[in-house]
This record gives C-alpha cells, structure tokens and sequence, in this order.
C-alpha cells in the first residue's frame, strides 16, 4: 500500500476476532465472504476482517460490523467437501472502515490504516514485566495454554505486539478483544489487558474453590453412609427392627396384599431391594419409595358389582334428568347387553352439547344407576403429553399422568371415568395430548395402558369412559373415531319449564333456607323468565335468576314479615330490573323486502329478518350486519340466481346494472354464520325487486344454490320452536329435512304447517303474495 487509505473486499467475522501478527485458518461460507476472498485472491491477497456485533446474523448490515478491523493477508485458500472454504490469514495492521463502497455481490470498503503510538519506553517495559508474570500465573490455575506458549510469548520485545499476541490466546468475550483492538496507544492496551487478567484469574480461583468444596462435600456423604451401613449393621445384631429395615417389611407386605399381577409383583419387589440398599439420605431413595407407594395405592383387581336393573336405571337417570331421550336409551342399551353377554369392554361415550346442559352430572348419575365409582378428570388447558402419559421417574418430581391418578382415586378397576371438556386439550412443544388419549380410548388396546411413570401396562378395559365436549370440530378426526358420539343440542322451552319447576326451583329454595310456600313462582312468570332473562342452550344462566328471586324472596319474607311471596309475570320485572333479552317476534303486516329466517344459536334456536332495499346505482351490492363468509357466499348465489331468472320472475333484466341493492340482517353487533339463510336471502331479495310482498305469517330456512336447489340444513328442532314462540304459523323447509320433523314436540307441531321444497320457486310459491304490491 502506498498510502493510509485503500479499497479493500471486507470480510465479517462471527465470533472471531483477528489481531496483527495473528496467523490462523477461518471456514467461509456465506456468498458475499467467499466472493470477498476471491477476489483478495485475484489482487494483491489484502482483505479487511471486522467482527460483527451480533453472531446470529446471517446477512449483516453495515451497522451490525465494528468500524476497527484488521487488515490481512490470504495465505492459502481451500475449497472444503461440504462446499466451504478454509482460508489461511495473516493479520497485518490495525485498520478503521472511513465508507462502505455499495457492491451486491460482495462486501467492499474504503480502510485507513492506524498506526500504532508509543508511551514512555521504561514505562511499557515495567508493564511488559508485570503482563508476562500475570500470564505465566493465568497459565498455571487454567491449565488450557501450554508452557511452550509462554516461553514463545517471553521472547517479543515490542510492547503493542505482545499485547495483541497473549489477548489472541485468551478465553475473553469478542466485546473485550474488540475494544482491546480498538486502542492505538501500546501502553494503553497493555494496561487493559493486564486488569483483565486479573479479572479472569480471580474468576478461575474461585472456581478452583468451589471445586475443593464440592470434593469434600461428596467425600462426608461418602463417610455418612459408611457410618449408616455401620449403624444398621449393630441393629441387625441387636434384633432391633426399627429404622428402614422395618419399613421394607411393612412396604413388602402390602405388595403381597395389593392384588398386583405377577410380573408387576417381580418389579416392586425388585425396586425394594434396590431401596434397601440406596441410603436413607440419597435422592434415589424418596424416587424408589415414592413408585412403590404409587404401585400398592393402585387398585388391581378390587371392582365394584354392577347392579344391571333396567327399570331402576331408568328411574335415576328420570329423577336426575329431564328429557335427554336418545342419552337415556344409550346408557340402557348398555346395561341390556352387558346382562345379556355377562361380560362387555366398556364402551367410549361423548356427550356433546353446549354449557350447561347437564354433561357432566349426567356422567355423575350414569355411575349411580350402575353401582359403580365415579372419577372425573378436567381435561380443559391440558398441553403436555405427560399430563396423561405421565413423567418418566428419572425426572424430579416424576408423577404418574391424570389416568392412572384418577384410577388411584376411583379404588376400583371398574369405575365410571369421566374425561371433561376433551376438546379443550391443545398441544406444543411439549407433545401432543390428544395423541396420548388415542390409546386410552381405544378399546382394543387400553387392556394394555402403558404410563411413563409406572411403566407396567395397566388393564383400563373395565372401565366406563365417558369424554363431554362443547365442539366436535375440535375433537382431532383419529380421536372422535374411537368414541361414540352423543349429541345434545340443548332444552327447548317447555323442557326448561319442566327441568325450573322440577330441579331448580326446589333445589334454590332449600340452599337459600325457603320452604316450599314461601316462594311461589306462577308458570307464566317463569316463562317470561326463560325468554327474556336467559339466552342460553342449558340452564346455568336460569338457575343463577331464579337463585336471584330466591334471595330477593328471602329480604322480603325477613325485612316485610311476608309468609309468601308470589312471582307474576308483572312482579317480574320489580324483582330482577328490566329484561335482559328480546325474542323474535313476527311482522305484524305483510312486508316487500323483508323475510323471516329461522336460526340455530348455542343459546337455542332463533328468527332472524333479513332486509332488502334497492335504490338508483351501478348494481354494487352491499351486506351489512356482521355476516360471516358462509352467509356472504349465501347472498352472492341468491343475487347471482335472481339475475339469471329475473324474467321469469318479473324483475326487469338489467336490474343489476341501475340498481345498488342493500342487504341488511338486524342486530349487528352479533355474529352471524351459516348457509341456511339462503332461501331467505333470496326469497327477500326477489319481493324488494318484484314488489311482492312476503307473507307475514311464514318462516323458511334451507341453503341455496346457483340452480335454485334448496338443500338440508341443521337445528331444524331449534328452529321450529323459535317459529312457534315468536307466532309464525307456516315454515318452509327443504324436502330432505322431512325426517326431522319427528324430533319436534308434538305440542309445537301441531301448531305448525310444514312446507317441504326442494327448489327456490316453490318457495316463492308459497311465501310470496300474488298481487303486486301498490305503494301510496
């Protein structure tokens, strides 16, 4: 070089750093540093290395570079087999980056070399003295650098120079080595590098004490132990039988009474010899006792008799539970075929159902009906895979996972087992659940169970499960397939009635210290109740109200001196403020643009009026009301349908292009979502263009298609009795549904006139007045 300032290829070092005088091999494999190398290669063999400030960065930035580097000498390149190349660097000079040249292809900049300056020369060599004695000691306490080091090192005569030798050979962090190589003063960077030393020396002789410690901590429990064999040794000769040789008695004991199989028996009787050998104060011991404990607790052959009487079955699942048919004939086709066959693997139930309609106590009165125990397991949150497979035991604080704890608390190998909200497991990193329950619920191999934390496979096929779950969808497909599904979609009105008056009620009065006359709540009253204060599938929400009245009941009969409160439908509202719900009531008139839907809710089934307007515009159709994507898609195959037939339906055919068209579905704070809405939307859309108007009286559901085909739909149940409730007399419904109607309670059906369709214009039939509709 002949001046201070050169363009040269730069190449940035992770982790590294080079000094001068420093020689040593680097592996380059980034793009941009290969092609700096090369093209070193092709001038005079000079690039400039700089350590980057971060050593995950895989492609840095100008920022992330230190500005003070060193410059270099490639010596020798060569091209590794795994596509990297080993280069062989000398490092020259000190150098400072003044500008980065803009190169895509490589790393390039500008470098001005930086001398190096001088102390005073008596100076350094008192510091050259005191640098050279530090490291000799640095040398002897980390045992990492060879002698022949430092008799190499002994021999430089230049203070900066052996500064930047001895840093090279030091274990320092690259931040340290960086500012060491950033100091132009030679006695300055002495100086650092002699307090650094220290530093580290210090750090490697508490490191040497904490090792003799430790040493002599193992060495006194090596002689305690000693001294412990000594100890049981006299008590054997003395005939005592306390201390540990009385509680291996006692444990061997209760593994020949525990019922265990045989090989589980070789097992525990083998880990009690280990544990009579293991020190009392080992960890190994509180493990070792901790699983023998675990394996005597389990039940292995103790089982409840199952008292298969049909007709009393029948009667405690009554008493508990109104309604709920198709649960109740399950759990009796059971106990028929399990009296038949004598012998049956218990099978994997599912009840499916929003909150609060009974899931979990159902599973409750299952087990009262059979005589068998009843354990529960909340599955809700659980993310580890441990959590139902268990800890293995070479972990601290190893438990055996929620099946075998729930086994352990049920005392029988026959028990019901519930598996709450089974579709709120989730998974990470730490495994999936989910998959750990595939064996549990299978019945082909849970007679096989293996726990990480016991090990020995454990018979589960006794058992009763029965898993709830509020969403099918989030129940994994390989999970659902091993258990079989029992939906319950939720109370209807007058089942809710029955289950206030019945269940609720009674219970409420006697945990608020009412008598039965104390409270009277009229049916019309408790109606109201169930339609304006609740919106919900089950009856948490109604049993909190009518916990409500019971307590305002309480003040009066204490505070007015009352005998008997009675709850009207107008006292009602006095007792628990206005009402928190409205229901869907029918059009009291004839409407164009309007039409009457019927939805399906978690809370029930519901009406729901879908608007239509139109006004001058470019055709731009617009949806509002917090519509889901299905419903969206609903409304653009009704459009696209209607402009298709307008004709035929005397619409005019160019509607779509001096029309804007807005559709509008009330309440739209709340969400809505499905594909039943679709004959509606037509059927809306088709009287606001037509101008005939819809028949006040009819309520339709069924999803649509391009062709007008009206498809099935769910919750046709629900939806019924929301018809009924808000005074619709006719609903129109797609002809594949026919077979639900049955479901429908009689009381409700035969109030209503079932329409069944199977193409759009049989809906406009019959939904549609025939006369145009004359506005004033």
């Amino acid at each position: 070089m002949t001046n201070n300032i050169t363009q040269l290829p730069l190449l940035p070092l992770r982790g590294l750093l080079v000094f001068p005088s420093m020689v040593l091999h680097l592996d380059v494999g980034r793009d941009k540093s290969v092609a700096a190398i090369e093209k070193a290669m092709m001038g005079d063999q000079i690039v400039f290395l700089a350590a980057q400030k971060k050593v995950s960065l895989n492609e840095p930035k100008k920022d992330d570079i230190y500005r003070i580097g060193t410059l270099a000498k490639v010596k020798q390149m060569i091209k590794l087999p795994n596509g990297t190349n080993r280069v062989l660097v000398e490092g020259l000079d000190r150098g400072e980056i003044i500008k980065y040249i803009e190169d895509e292809d490589e790393f390039f900049v500008e470098v001005k070399k930086i001398d190096e300056t001088h102390g005073e020369s008596d100076e350094e060599e008192a510091l050259m003295r005191s640098l050279l004695n530090l490291f000799e000691q640095y040398i002897k306490v980390s045992r990492k650098i060879t002698q022949e080091t430092f008799s190499t090192v002994s021999d430089i005569d230049e203070p900066g120079r052996l500064a930047d030798i001895i840093t090279s050979h030091l274990s320092l962090k690259i931040k340290d080595k960086q500012e060491l190589l950033e100091i132009e003063n030679s006695k300055d960077r002495l100086q650092k590098l002699i307090k650094l030393i220290s530093n580290e020396k210090k750090v490697l002789d508490l490191e040497k004490k904490i090792g003799q410690r430790v040493k002599t901590s193992m060495e006194k429990t090596q002689k305690e132990y000693y001294l412990r064999e000594q100890l049981k040794a006299i008590q054997k000769e003395l005939g005592e039988n306390d201390g540990k040789s009385g509680e291996v008695d006692q444990l061997r004991e209760k593994i020949e009474k525990s019922g265990m199989p045989e090989r589980v028996v070789e097992v525990a009787n083998k880990e009690l010899d280990r544990y009579e050998k293991v020190p009392q104060s080992s960890a190994e011991s509180s493990v070792i006792r901790n699983y023998l404990e675990w394996l005597i607790a389990l039940p292995w052959t103790e089982q409840t008799k199952d008292t298969i009487e049909i007709d009393k079955a029948q009667k405690i699942l009554d008493t508990d539970h109104y309604g709920l048919e198709k649960v109740k004939e399950r759990i009796l086709e059971y106990l028929a075929v399990q009296k038949l066959t004598q012998s049956i693997k218990g099978p994997i139930l599912c009840i499916v159902g929003p909150p609060g309609v009974g899931k979990t106590s159902l599973a409750k009165s299952i087990a009262r009906s059979i005589n068998r125990n009843f354990v529960r397991s909340s599955l809700g949150g659980v993310r580890d895979e441990a959590e139902i497979r268990g800890h293995r035991r070479t972990y601290i604080g190893a438990m055996p996972g929620r099946i075998i704890q729930g086994m352990k608390k049920a005392k029988t190998v026959n028990p019901v087992f519930l598996l709450d909200e089974i579709d709120k497991m989730a998974n990470d990193f730490r495994g999936d659940p989910s998959s750990a329950m595939l064996e549990v619920l299978d019945p082909e191999q849970n007679s096989n169970f293996s726990d990480h934390f016991i090990e020995e496979t454990y018979d589960l096929s006794n058992v009763l499960f029965v898993a709830t779950a509020n969403y099918v969808n989030n129940i994994p497909a390989p999970l659902l397939d091993r258990m079989e599904l029992i939906s319950i979609a939720g109370y209807t009105e007058v089942e809710k009635l029955h289950i206030a008056k019945e269940h609720l009620l009674p219970k409420q009065l006697k945990e608020n210290g009412l008598k039965k006359g104390n409270l009277q709540l009229r049916d019309e009253a408790l109606l109201k109740l169930i339609r304006t204060y609740t919106r919900e599938a089950g009856v948490r929400g109604l049993e909190r109200q009518i916990a409500k009245l019971c307590r305002k009941a309480a003040k009066i009969i204490i505070s007015e001196e009352k005998k008997r409160v009675i709850v009207t439908e107008k006292s009602l509202e006095e007792l628990l403020g206005k009402p928190l719900f409205r229901y869907g009531r029918m059009e009291q008139e004839d409407q164009v643009g309007t039409a009457t839907g019927l939805a399906y809710t978690a809370a029930g089934g519901d009406t729901l009026s879908i608007e239509v307007s139109h006004y001058p515009g470019k055709g731009k159709l617009t949806l509002t009301g917090k519509l889901g994507d299905v419903m969206k898609e609903s409304a653009q195959a009704a459009f696209s349908y209607i402009r298709s037939r307008a004709e035929e339906l005397n619409i005019s055919p160019d509607f779509h292009e001096t029309y804007d068209i807005h559709i509008h579905v009330p309440e739209g704070a709340t969400p809505k979502d499905g594909p039943s809405a679709g004959i509606t939307m037509a059927t809306a859309l088709v009287s606001a263009l037509s101008g005939r108007a819809v028949k006040k009286e009819v309520g339709m559901t069924g999803e649509i298609t391009l062709r007008g085909r009206v498809l099935p739909i769910g919750g046709l149940k629900e939806k019924s009795l929301s018809a009924h409730r808000a005074g619709i007399t006719t609903i129109i419904i797609p002809e594949e549904n026919a077979k639900d109607i049955e479901d429908i309670p009689k009381s409700v059906r035969g109030d209503l006139t079932f329409i069944k369709v199977n193409h759009l214009d049989q809906v406009l039939e019959h939904a549609l007045v025939e006369e145009k509709y004359e506005s004033n």
